[in-house]
């Protein structure tokens, strides 16, 4: 899925989905009161702790705290991206995706997705009459059941096969061109005006996305030649630092991934799968980036690169560790496995099987252990120049690490070799030029995030500063409930007045209720579910979700909006003339009035027992 989906549209299909049925057709659901329970999809347990809540369009785990809207079930349960959940429902809804959103095209109608499944059914049917390709299959070790689960194909020793049953048409060559599938001759360089197909006589892997569509092909040589891998070119369709070959078949292996395995070969996540090894990835003949890496930690928290041992693997290795850096956060294991010599993954599993390459699995290195050792090969620790080069070498690395437990566990760790104590290398590190971790809202499971370009975001509902006076703090409470109020009741919004004036209060996260309410009272039906999916890209999403999933202060919209009314009115006064009041009386219990204070206190106690003044 590519493009930018409007607001308005993600709004409809909210309102349209049935959490319950998006739900139901997945777990087995009991009614229970106004709500729904059933045994969490997302961990093991005896006892119910899942809820859903047709009300709110939201669900949440007592168990393992999983919580969300229809669309972030899909994106959890099915592993979506959050643009594939939202064509997902849309298509369930009978409604179209707007243009900005749909698939790559040509003023014809027939999208590139149709053009690369029908590319693929050629070469697979071509794999299966062709000798040449069946034998080097069997040389290979691949059984049928896998070379149908991957989709294997060849493309036959021919310059114009694909182009003869496809692209009879101008326009049909048009679409196979801008698919990648053929390559337009250049007439500068003397050759005849025309089209030849891109891939002859190679094995082909179709690379496909989560949801199973073709985006591209991995063409490899049957018996010698160059290049020994060819790739499709970059298309609307095809990026080849986005996409990850095998991932399609990973989902469909398991629903849940303890870890997930990152090879370099195509052949070796082939391999790999028919073992048993159903977690395997590869890159697509390119570093792993950082949107790789994104795609990843949505499925799982822990990822194993695996390289050969030698001098290639081991560049690849760091280049690697380089781009893992700023995703490297609590909570995440990221490991490094290096093969024995003269082996690759598909040679180790042909002569150890599943269980000797698990093992060797099982002693992969942590990339912190992985980064020390790294930078301590490099340098003498027996004498000052050679730690205080080790501390130069991973001032970089570090600057590229997000704050957090693990990077302060990782400095520790540096800091006994270089003996010196953390608190001085953090001093000497510096703060200043930190890379974050841009991987999505905090307090999210996994999920996608949209397309980038919103504009800054207010606070976060609830600011963590270390200290805040009692009035502050009693603020902060009063500012939660008032946000927990429009998110359990949204339709509440309507009933309150007087809420634009709270732009006067310097509480921060004040922006977020008014946003809030601003939000709520501009939706004919609004439902928790849609107020949070226009919260999901932004900071504030973790906390917005946390309070919508807590219990409910009160059971009714009437009830919430006079509550919600009151929360208002005394936000309102914090920033008045009850503000000062409470100043003033607390100073006077504390140290005591001048006579000019004295005065204004009289004062603001009668204006405030006769609001209206006059005589």
């Amino acid at each position: 899925m590519t493009g930018r989906i409007p607001q308005p549209f993600i709004d409809e299909v909210v309102a349209r989905s049935d959490i319950v049925e998006i739900i139901g057709a997945r777990v087995t659901l009991k009614k229970s009161g106004r709500e729904y329970k059933a045994c969490c999809p997302f961990h093991t347990e005896k006892s119910p702790s899942f809820w859903v809540s047709p009300e709110k369009q939201f669900y949440h785990c007592f168990g393992c705290g999983a919580h969300g809207t229809a669309v972030g079930f899909l994106m959890q349960y099915e592993k979506l991206g959050f643009l594939d959940a939202i064509a997902d429902l849309a298509q369930r809804a009978g409604l179209e995706l707007p243009r900005e959103a749909q698939a790559p095209h040509e003023p014809g109608g027939v999208d590139l997705y149709q053009v690369m499944a029908g590319a693929s059914r050629f070469f697979e049917q071509n794999a299966r009459d062709s000798e040449r390709a069946q034998a080097y299959l069997g040389k290979r070790g691949i059984d049928a059941s896998t070379g149908a689960k991957f989709a294997l194909g060849y493309a036959p020793d021919s310059w114009n096969a694909l182009l003869n049953r496809f692209g009879a048409a101008d326009e049909e060559r048009r679409r196979l061109l801008q698919a990648g599938l053929i390559i337009e001759r250049d007439a500068r360089a003397g050759q005849s005006p025309g089209f030849y197909d891109r891939f002859r006589d190679r094995l082909m892997f179709p690379i496909r996305d989560a949801r199973g569509r073709v985006l591209g092909f991995g063409g490899r040589v049957i018996d010698q030649g160059e290049p020994k891998y060819l790739n499709s070119p970059e298309t609307p369709l095809f990026h080849k630092g986005r996409e990850l070959y095998g991932i399609y078949e990973a989902r469909q292996a398991r629903s849940d991934f303890k870890r997930l395995l990152i090879v370099e070969g195509y052949m070796d996540v082939v391999r790999l799968h028919q073992a048993g090894i159903t977690y395997a990835l590869a890159t697509l003949g390119t570093a792993t980036t950082q949107e790789h890496l994104n795609k990843i930690f949505r499925l799982t928290s822990e990822l194993v690169f695996c390289f050969d041992g030698d001098r290639a693997g081991l560049a690849a290795a760091w280049r690697a560790l380089e781009n893992a850096l700023p995703l490297a956060r609590d909570g995440r294991e990221l490991k490094f496995m290096f093969l024995p010599e003269g082996h690759d993954p598909d040679t180790l599993i042909a002569a150890e099987g599943a269980q000797g390459f698990e093992e060797h699995l099982k002693r992969a290195v942590p990339l912190s252990e992985y980064l020390v050792r790294q930078l301590i090969e490099q340098v003498d620790l027996e004498h000052v120049d050679g730690r205080a080069k080790l501390a130069a070498l991973a001032a970089p690395l570090f600057k590229r690490m997000p704050d957090g437990v693990y990077r302060e566990l990782l400095l520790d760790r540096l800091a006994g070799e270089i003996r010196m104590p953390a608190a001085k290398l953090q001093e000497h590190l510096g703060a200043a030029g930190r890379e974050s971790s841009a991987t999505g809202a905090q307090g999210r499971g996994p999920a996608a995030r949209r397309e980038p370009g919103a504009q800054p975001r207010p606070a976060r509902a609830e600011p963590t500063a270390p200290k805040r006076s009692r009035m502050s703090a009693g603020r902060g409470s009063l500012l939660s409930q008032a946000i927990a109020l429009v998110l359990h009741h949204p339709a509440a919004a309507r009933s309150v007045s007087g809420w634009s004036e709270l732009a006067q209060c310097d509480l921060p996260g004040i922006a977020v209720l008014t946003e809030l309410l601003n939000q709520a009272a501009g939706m004919e039906q609004p439902s928790t579910a849609m107020l949070l999916e226009r919260w999901r890209d932004r900071p504030e999403y973790g906390r917005l979700s946390e309070l919508a999933a807590a219990s409910g202060m009160v059971d009714t919209a009437a009830a919430a909006g006079q509550e919600l009314q009151m929360a208002v009115q005394k936000l309102k006064d914090s920033v008045g003339p009850g503000r000062r009041v409470d100043e003033l009386l607390r100073k006077a219990e504390e140290m005591g009035l001048n006579s000019d204070e004295k005065t204004e206190l009289s004062s603001l106690l009668k204006a405030k027992s006769h609001p209206g003044g006059g005589s």
